[in-house]
């Protein structure tokens, strides 16, 4: 059958494996064949004995599946009514035809020759059913292929360094199931404020699609992503100098402290300033308790951090381990029944094609670190499946799979058997979805095509907008009531991250960037020593820019005049454009807290308030320019707000 890259991979295994399971394939087929109105033929449970220890360990067996017609639903394929029974009957036949093809030939070969098979030539032994009871069994047996197909270039030290890696991240994730840690983690998180905004998220979900059946843990993902690159972590390139703020440059390493050493960090990067010729010391802290004090690092700091803090709330979450020098969080969704790729560097939520597509990564080893288990995750994160393959030759994939599964069989003993079974589960939905490489569409960066569209809709990919920019963008219209009042009234109050649309009965609006139109290099930043908060440029970028859009055309009204409050600080030479504009009209004033009105907008139809921050001074210049900044402690002060007094068009 042409075309079939299914069959072709299966009839490459030994004639006794492909026997053994193409029998398997033909019977599945002929049950719907013969009972084309029976359900129950129609699905075959991922966790099924027969189907995960007979055939799922097959290369090219699931394949076949596909090619039939059957379909991924969580724990079952299923052959669903529209797919084509011809289709189903061609991969079959085409599967018999070269099963009839081979017990021919053996059975020539058997009057001929007696069992003097060399031990070479004997057939891969398929894992038993005793020993698929595990979940560590099946740890990386589906997508990878026969290991005589990768070259082996690396000598034994190569295996000795490999396993003390797998090792050192097996035991480190133990360190996040501290209650004690736990809850320091805990007392650095705005539980309530977040859990507002998931119940937001998914209200915002359901609207969009009533049979929405996700659930409030995503959405929590969501908003701690959020929160945690906007608020809480920073990142660091090249610390300022620790005696004039201005750049530095680095410069080797310098000898960790005892404290260093306390927090795990063995390795502290010198960053030297010429000027002072004075050195920073940046110690590269792996300890997480040590780094919700410092907040700052690089994607080594970031996950870890991250990952603690999804412990902390509850989510089941696993380090994730790049070898080509990145590292990550997954998160478990109870409601989705998946693993999701999350990336607090890149406040990114299942995009799990991010590194291969977006950043051109030549993927090799990826793997997943939890408390009771470690899976091969490489093929969530490729779709280029023979290319990654083929850069797999730090050791050998046998090596591989037995020690992982060591590992989990040690980890494992002290499981009950519910929390194996549940593992097993997971995994074997995982290992179905690593057969089939993902594709990607033009203009994304690996993100996911599928999942509902509530999924969709909360992480900003319907593709309503136009660029990468955009994809937040808020446009305030007004309500009936406002129409009514000719009064559109917002304000926005930083210490408790809120907007609230005065004229629209008290309308909360949380998140400093789901009010705005548009954003480009902005952040709110806290400073725990000194108890203020601001929003400011993203560090290291020369300039940010914010903007608020309002538009009263589609309610049939226009704008009779327009008025602004807005208060910003700058420092050196930091400077902040404040502009206010129509379509025809340009207005500046200054962020000085005093309210700015303006008739000269009257007639327009929409408005949008606009501030461009640039300058300062050295590796801190971002801080330069704030917007808002404000004592933690007032709470009840209001230092932006827009009021816009409206007539009929």
């Amino acid at each position: 059958m042409s075309g079939s890259q299914g069959v072709t991979a299966l009839c490459e295994n030994p004639t006794e494996v492909f026997l053994d399971v193409s029998k398997l394939l033909i019977t599945y087929a002929d049950n719907i064949l013969r009972n084309p109105n029976e359900d129950k033929y129609r699905s075959i449970r991922i966790g099924n004995p027969t189907f995960s220890t007979k055939l799922l360990p097959v290369k090219g067996a699931v394949e076949c599946l596909f090619e039939m017609g059957f379909e991924e639903a969580e724990t079952h394929l299923v052959f669903p009514k529209s797919a084509s029974v011809e289709r189903l009957r061609q991969v079959r036949e085409t599967i018999a035809a070269e099963r009839d093809q081979r017990l021919g030939a053996s059975k020539a070969a058997s009057s001929q020759q007696s069992a003097r098979v060399p031990p070479s030539a004997a057939p891969p032994t398929l894992p038993s059913a005793s020993s698929a009871g595990s979940a560590s069994a099946s740890a990386a047996a589906v997508p990878t292929p026969a290991p005589a197909a990768l070259p082996f270039t690396e000598d034994q030290s190569s295996s000795v360094t490999f396993l003390r890696t797998l090792q050192s991240n097996f035991q480190h994730v133990l360190i996040y199931e501290s209650p004690e840690l736990q809850q320091k983690a805990l007392n650095c998180i705005p539980h309530e404020l977040l859990i507002t905004r998931a119940k937001e998220r998914l209200k915002q979900a359901k609207d969009a699609d009533p049979a929405c059946t996700l659930g409030e843990e995503d959405m929590l993902v969501l908003d701690l992503l959020q929160w945690f690159k906007g608020d809480f972590f920073s990142w660091v390139d090249n610390l300022p100098c620790s005696r004039c703020g201005g750049a530095t440059q680095p410069s080797g390493s310098l000898p960790p402290s005892n404290d260093d050493l306390r927090w795990d960090a063995g390795r502290v990067e010198n960053h030297y300033c010429h000027t002072c010729q004075l050195s920073t010391r940046f110690p590269r802290y792996n300890h997480p308790e040590k780094l919700l004090e410092s907040r700052k690092g690089r994607c080594g700091e970031w996950a870890n951090c991250f990952t603690l803090l999804c412990r902390a709330l509850g989510l089941e979450a696993r380090y994730i381990w790049d070898s080509t020098d990145h590292v990550w969080t997954e998160v478990y969704s109870q409601s989705q029944r998946r693993w999701l790729h999350c990336d607090p560097c890149e406040n990114t939520c299942d995009k799990p094609l991010l590194y291969e597509v977006g950043w051109g990564k030549k993927l090799s080893y990826i793997l997943a670190f939890s408390k009771d288990q470690v899976v091969d995750v490489t093929w969530r994160y490729s779709c280029k499946h023979p290319e990654v393959l083929s850069r797999r030759t730090q050791v050998q994939e046998t090596w591989l799979l037995r020690t992982l599964n060591g590992l989990n069989a040690t980890r494992q003993q002290s499981l009950g058997a519910e929390r194996k079974q549940q593992l097993l589960q997971r995994l074997l939905v995982e290992l179905v979805e690593f057969i089939s490489p993902k594709t990607s569409t033009s203009g994304e960066l690996g993100g996911r095509v599928s999942g509902s569209l509530a999924w969709r809709v909360v992480r900003g990919e319907t593709g309503a907008s136009n660029t990468e920019g955009d994809a937040q963008e808020c446009v305030f219209i007004p309500t009936k009531s406002e129409k009514q009042n000719k009064l559109f009234h917002i304000c926005y109050n930083i210490i408790k991250n809120c907007y609230f649309r005065q004229s629209n009965g008290q309308e909360t609006i949380s998140g400093w960037q789901r009010g705005a139109w548009r954003t480009e290099n902005m952040f709110r930043k806290e400073e725990q020593d000194w108890q203020m908060v601001y929003l400011a440029r993203t560090e290291g970028s020369s300039f940010g820019r914010i903007s608020w859009k309002f538009n009263c055309a589609p309610v049939g009204m226009k704008i009779k005049s327009a008025s602004v409050r807005a208060f910003s600080q700058t420092f050196h030479s930091g400077s902040i454009r404040w502009s206010l504009r129509s379509a025809e009209t340009t207005i500046e004033f200054p962020g000085d807290g005093e309210l700015h009105s303006s008739s000269s907008l009257s007639g327009g139809k929409e408005l949008i308030v606009e501030a461009e921050l640039t300058g300062g001074e050295g590796e801190v210049s971002w801080q330069h320019t704030q917007l808002f900044r404000q004592s933690l402690k007032d709470t009840q002060k209001v230092l932006f707000e827009i009021l816009v007094e409206m007539e009929e068009s």
